[in-house]
């Protein structure tokens, strides 16, 4: 089936069109490419990282909650075994925890606390090249709007075009309209991650402290209070 001769050159003078667009803005566009290459893999990373598969799975979240009532009826190795997988940042803190849960009570929170600290952290991966991009796009779209004016301006004699200056002016803006809408999207994503990151930390901390909890109350614990 071939594509009608009325759409084909719309389709083509639609390209032409972008094409003039972007390579009016000369080396700032470029920069501004590079921006939103970046700040496209950094969204898409991170969408991907903060999966609850990868953070906090449901289900074993659930058997973390009831991880105290497993072991009390013999039903917990499946969870330890688990955990020792490591899959999920829920798993590595918990198998950790599994792996202090006979240490005194301060040597057991100040490891798990060391260990949640780095997984936080990890959390955090990509977000600074995020700040970046917010910051840096619109004052390349600045910059370069700046620079297309100087010439703008300077390329002027005493008989004035005040079209040609509309239309010098209206180009040099682009590398703006281009900065902004880089930056635009990159500060929703970025206040959704950090708002993700932190109630998975919460509910990280909730889960720990109820596993810690659970282990103090196992007999034979050296935190237990019926040691």
């Amino acid at each position: 089936m071939s594509i009608p001769p009325l759409l084909a050159d719309a389709g083509s003078t639609s390209l032409q069109q972008v094409w003039q667009f972007f390579s009016e803005g000369g080396y700032f566009m470029a920069l501004l490419g590079l921006c939103s290459l970046v700040a496209v893999t950094v969204i898409l990373f991170k969408l991907l990282s903060l999966r609850k598969e990868m953070v906090i799975p449901p289900a074993l979240a659930v058997q973390v909650e009831e991880f105290e009532a497993r072991m009390k009826h013999a039903s917990g190795e499946s969870v330890l075994r688990e955990f020792e997988q490591g899959r999920s940042t829920l798993a590595r803190l918990c198998s950790l925890a599994v792996k202090n849960r006979d240490k005194s009570q301060a040597e057991f929170t100040e490891a798990v606390q060391a260990a949640a600290r780095e997984e936080i952290v990890h959390l955090h991966a990509g977000m600074t090249a995020l700040d970046v991009v917010i910051t840096v796009a619109p004052l390349l779209g600045l910059l370069g709007t700046a620079s297309g004016l100087v010439v703008v301006f300077g390329g002027l004699g005493d008989s004035a075009d005040y079209s040609r200056i509309a239309l010098g002016i209206g180009r040099a803006l682009n590398t703006t309209i281009v900065g902004l809408a880089i930056a635009v999207p990159a500060v929703v994503a970025q206040g959704w991650f950090q708002r993700r990151i932190e109630t998975m930390a919460a509910r990280l901390e909730v889960l720990l402290t109820r596993l810690a909890h659970a282990f103090e109350s196992l007999p034979g614990s050296n935190r237990s209070p019926q040691a």
